[in-house]
C-alpha cells in the first residue's frame, strides 16, 4: 500500500465533480483515474481535474491494477452492480448515497464486500462532518434529557423534465431514495444516541406523499416510531424548497441543526448547533473545518482503508446502519405505493452483478434423491416463505440466486405462504431465469381446513398457475386430515401423477402410522405411495409445535422409521427457528415463541455442546446444529429458511463440517 490511496472515479457526474475536487485536498488520497461509458467525457473530466488517467469504460479501470479503492458515482441503479464488481476486482470502495434502491440488493453489495475483504462505505458526508460526531456526543451526555421528538427535512425544487433521472422511475428517481435517505439516516443516527447504539431502526414507520405523472414521489413526509417512544417526523422532496434543518426535542431542551447536511462542494462550512435548556439562554456551539464535508469523508475512507479496515467508524455509515436505512426507505416507499419499475411482478429482475445465472465451480454443495424425481435434490432446501421482506420480488431473486449458485436446486413453497406470493416469486424468477428443469420445485397445498382431495385440486391448479410451471417435482399435502380415508389421498395424488401434475409427492406433518398406511394401501392397489415426507427435526427437540398440527420425527422410534423405510424427510426447522443462533438464553424470556416450543433443560445443554464444538472446530453455533442433520446416516434434507443474505451464506459452510459419530452422540446428549 502507498503513503496515499490511488482513487479511481466512476462516473463524471455533478456528485463525482465534488468528490475529485475534494480528494487533491485530503491529506490519504490522491486521484489516478477516472472512467465513464464515454471516453471523451472521460478525458475531458480527467484534463479539468489533473487525473493522469481516463477510461472509455468502467470496467477498465477496475483491470488498473493502480487503482487501490473507487469512488462509486453512478445512476441509482447501477451502485450495487458495480460495488460488486469492484470487491472482486479488489478494490477498496466509497459507494454514494443511496447505496442501492433497496435493501435486497444492498445485501448483495455488502456480502460482496465481505467475501472479497475490501473497505466498503455509503458515502453520506455529513456523517464524516466533526458536526455529527458532537451531536451524538451532547445526545449520549443528556444534554437535552432523553429525547422524544426528532425532525429532519432533506427538500429542494426543480422544473419537471421527464428527461431527468429526478423523474425517472426506472432510474429509481423522486425524493426518498435522492435525499429523503439523508433525514431517515439522521433520524435513525439520533435515536440510536440516546438510546446508547450507533444507531437504531424504527419500529413502524407510516409516510404520505404524492407521486406525480411519472410514478415517483415528488414530495413526502413519514413518521418512525422508535423504542423508547422516541417518534421522527421525516420529509423530502424534489418540487418543493422546504426548511432543511433539523431540531431534535427532549425532556430538557431543545437542539437546533440550521445546516444539517453541511453538502457545499466548494466551501468548506462549520459545523453549527443551538442548544436550547430549559431556564436558560441558547448557546450556540461552532465546529470549525477546514475543507468540506467531501474531504472529510474521502479522509475518513482513506484512514479506515490504510488501516486495514473493511468498514467506517461510527457515526460514519457501517453496513448494519446502511442495510438499516434502505430497509427503513423500503417501508416508506412502500406505505405510498410507490415501487420502482425494476421491482414489480412483471419485471425482469436481472441478477444484482448483471451475470448470467450459473454455478459456480466446486461448490460444496451435497445432494440425495427423491424416488419418482430425476434432479438431484440438493441436501439443503430453501425455503420461500420470505416474512419480514417489504419489497418481495427483488429480495426473492436475491435469495434464490444465491441459493442456485452455490449449487442449490430445491426450493420449498406452499399454497398458503403469504396469500400465495410465495409462488408467484418462485414462478417469476423461474420465468426470468429459464431455470426450470435445473431446479427441483417442492409444493405444498391442503392445508387444514381445505385438507380434502377437492381442496388439493383446487390448490394445486392454482399454484401451478402462480409458479408459471405445468407441473412440481414433489407435492406434500401440507397437512393431514384423519377424518379422511388414507386411500382418498392416495388415489387423488395418483390422478395429479398420472396427469403429469406432480412427480413425486409425500406428506408435510403427517405422523408415520398414516403414512405407512398410505403406502400400504398404495402397494394393494398398485399405485404410487408417499415417496418424501416433511416434518420437524433438529438437534433441538420441538417442545411444544410451532403450529397447531405440527409433527416432529426427531424421537428414537421416529429416526428407527425413517432408517428403516429410507423414506427422505425434508426436514423444516432444521435450526430450530435460531435456537442456536444466538437468540435463546436461559435467562431471556422476551420471546415468547422461542420460550415455548424450544426452552428446556436437555436443549440447553445441547446448545451448549455446539457452542464447545464450533469453537472447537473454528465453525458458527449454527453451522454445528445444520451439520448435524446433514451428517446423521438417516435420509435427511434440511429446509432452511433465511430473510437475508448474510443469514443464507452463513448456513452454507455448514455442508463442509464433517462430524463423526461420536461428535454426533454427544451434541444429541446420548
Amino acid at each position: 500500500m502507498t503513503d496515499k490511496i490511488q482513487w479511481g472515479i466512476l462516473s463524471t457526474g455533478a456528485i463525482a465533480r465534488a468528490f475529485a475536487a475534494a480528494v487533491p485536498k485530503s491529506a490519504t488520497g490522491q486521484l489516478a483515474a477516472v472512467a465513464s461509458r464515454n471516453k471523451e467525457n472521460a478525458t475531458k473530466f480527467a484534463r479539468e481535474f489533473g487525473i493522469p488517467h481516463a477510461y472509455g469504460s468502467y470496467k477498465a479501470l477496475l483491470d488498473d491494477d493502480a487503482i487501490q479503492a473507487v469512488y462509486i458515482a453512478t445512476p441509482h441503479p447501477f451502485h450495487v452492480e458495480w460495488v460488486i464488481k469492484a470487491a472482486a476486482a479488489g478494490k477498496h470502495i466509497l459507494c454514494e448515497k443511496p447505496f442501492g434502491m433497496n435493501q435486497s440488493e444492498t445485501m448483495a453489495g455488502i456480502e460482496a464486500a465481505r467475501e472479497n475483504g475490501v473497505f466498503l462505505m455509503e458515502a453520506f458526508m455529513y456523517r464524516c462532518h466533526p458536526q455529527t460526531a458532537k451531536l451524538v456526543e451532547l445526545l449520549r451526555a443528556g444534554t437535552i434529557g432523553d429525547v422524544r421528538v426528532i425532525q429532519a427535512t432533506f427538500s429542494f425544487q426543480t422544473g419537471f423534465n421527464a428527461a431527468s433521472r429526478l423523474f425517472s422511475n426506472a432510474s429509481a428517481g423522486g425524493g426518498i431514495l435522492d435525499v429523503g435517505c439523508y433525514p431517515v439516516s439522521f433520524a435513525r443516527l439520533v435515536a440510536g444516541a440516546a438510546m446508547g447504539q450507533d444507531f437504531a431502526n424504527p419500529i413502524d414507520v407510516k409516510g404520505v406523499g404524492h407521486l406525480g405523472q411519472t410514478g415517483v414521489d415528488e414530495w413526502a413526509t413519514a413518521v418512525l416510531k422508535f423504542h423508547g417512544e422516541i417518534i421522527a417526523q421525516v420529509a423530502t422532496g424534489i418540487t418543493v424548497n422546504q426548511e432543511n434543518v433539523a431540531r431534535i426535542f427532549g425532556t430538557t431542551g431543545s437542539i437546533t441543526l440550521p445546516n444539517p447536511w453541511i453538502c457545499n462542494r466548494q466551501t468548506a462550512d462549520n459545523g453549527r448547533m443551538i442548544v436550547h435548556r430549559q431556564g436558560a439562554a441558547p448557546e450556540e456551539i461552532t465546529i470549525p473545518v477546514t475543507v468540506t464535508s467531501y474531504t472529510l469523508e474521502a479522509d475518513l475512507a482513506g484512514r479506515a482503508i490504510l488501516a486495514g479496515n473493511v468498514e467506517a467508524p461510527v457515526p460514519a455509515m457501517t453496513w448494519a446502519d446502511t442495510l438499516g436505512n434502505l430497509q427503513t426507505l423500503d417501508r416508506w416507499r412502500s406505505s405510498i405505493g410507490l415501487i420502482y419499475d425494476a421491482e414489480k411482478p412483471t419485471a425482469n429482475i436481472p441478477t444484482v452483478h448483471r451475470r448470467p445465472l450459473t454455478v459456480r465451480p466446486a461448490t460444496p454443495m451435497k445432494y440425495g434423491t427423491v424416488a419418482g424425481v430425476t434432479k438431484p435434490v440438493s441436501r439443503i432446501i430453501l425455503g420461500t416463505m420470505l416474512e419480514g421482506a417489504t419489497i418481495l420480488r427483488p429480495h426473492a431473486h436475491l435469495l434464490f440466486d444465491s441459493f442456485f449458485e452455490r449449487g442449490g436446486t430445491a426450493f420449498d413453497t406452499a399454497w398458503i405462504y403469504s396469500g400465495g406470493e410465495s409462488d408467484r416469486a418462485v414462478g417469476q424468477w423461474l420465468h426470468n431465469r429459464g431455470v426450470r428443469e435445473q431446479v427441483v420445485i417442492i409444493g405444498k397445498g391442503a392445508h387444514t381446513p381445505f385438507c380434502t382431495p377437492a381442496g388439493i385440486q383446487a390448490q394445486l391448479v392454482q399454484s401451478l398457475d402462480r409458479l408459471q410451471t405445468d407441473y412440481l417435482d414433489i407435492y406434500l399435502l401440507h397437512r393431514d386430515n384423519p377424518e379422511i380415508p388414507v386411500g382418498e389421498f392416495v388415489d387423488c395424488l395418483n390422478e395429479h401423477k398420472n396427469a403429469g401434475r406432480i412427480r413425486a409427492f409425500g406428506g408435510s406433518n403427517w405422523t408415520l402410522d398414516r403414512v405407512a398406511a398410505a403406502n400400504r394401501y398404495a402397494r394393494r392397489k398398485g399405485l404410487t405411495g408417499f415417496t418424501a415426507l416433511s416434518n420437524q427435526f433438529s438437534l433441538a427437540e420441538m417442545v411444544a409445535p410451532v403450529w397447531d398440527g405440527c409433527v416432529s420425527v426427531a424421537d428414537p422410534a421416529s429416526r428407527k422409521w425413517l432408517k428403516k423405510q429410507q423414506i427422505p424427510n425434508f426436514c423444516w426447522s432444521s435450526q430450530a427457528r435460531g435456537f442456536f443462533s444466538g437468540r435463546a438464553q436461559a435467562d431471556d424470556l422476551s420471546d415468547s415463541e422461542l420460550v415455548r416450543c424450544w426452552y428446556s433443560d436437555d436443549n440447553f445443554k445441547r446448545l451448549e455442546r455446539v457452542h464447545a464444538l464450533a469453537q472447537k472446530r473454528g465453525a458458527l453455533p449454527i453451522n454445528v446444529a445444520l451439520a448435524y442433520v446433514l451428517a446423521l446416516p438417516l435420509p435427511l434434507f434440511a429446509l432452511i429458511g433465511p430473510r437475508t443474505l448474510h443469514e443464507l451464506q452463513s448456513a452454507l459452510p455448514a455442508l463442509e463440517l464433517e462430524l463423526t459419530p461420536k461428535e454426533l452422540r454427544w451434541l444429541n446428549i446420548e
